[in-house]
């Protein structure tokens, strides 16, 4: 599994590229149309390869990153995949009720998440210590909330609540509470 801010970067990049080219594109076309004299008209044959170059390679954007999530192609297959551990987690009256002081795992496990509510809906994120987020879902009263994921690499991570549940809500953080060790 590709670490997901890998994917958020090269996403960036790809993204920003194929923004400005459409900007660019845009901007050659207002230009063309507004100035003053004689060639104030764009030839329809450049005009629409720009745009047939763009949608290709727009499409073809999102058929590769398709699959560069990292938990899409264990999402599509999760029925047939065993969890190698699962944390039931308890949200209540903004507090995290855990399984253990400290979760820790294997890395290349596949961890269950099974997060449920009793009264209100919350969001479940893991945060790498830079604060970025390495997944979150949110979490519904009354119905199965669970993630599956499998750690690629050794870290410490966070749990937060990532959805706004009323002012308390603000300080529901568990620091440093996910132990992920025995990767090379």
């Amino acid at each position: 599994m590709v670490d997901s801010s890998m994917v958020l970067f090269g996403q960036t990049v790809a993204y920003t590229c194929y923004a400005v080219a459409i900007i660019l594109v845009v901007a050659w076309f207002g230009y063309a149309i507004t100035r003053p004299g004689k060639g104030n008209k764009v030839s329809k044959t450049l005009f629409y390869s720009f745009v047939s170059f763009l949608v290709v390679l727009g499409v073809s954007l999102h058929i590769v990153t398709f699959n560069t999530i990292p938990w899409v192609s264990m999402d599509l297959d999760r029925k047939n995949i065993e969890a190698d551990q699962v944390f039931d987690i308890v949200m209540e009256d903004h507090t995290f009720i855990l399984p253990e002081e400290e979760m820790l795992i294997q890395c290349g496990q596949k961890v269950m998440f099974n997060v449920t509510s009793n009264d209100l809906t919350y969001g479940f994120g893991l945060f790498r210590q830079d604060h970025s987020m390495l997944f979150q879902m949110q979490v519904v009263p009354g119905h199965v909330n669970d993630i599956l994921w499998e750690f690629k690499g050794n870290g410490i991570y966070t749990i937060r609540s990532t959805e706004y549940s009323g002012p308390a809500g603000h300080q529901m953080i568990i620091k440093d509470v996910v132990h992920v060790t025995g990767c090379e």
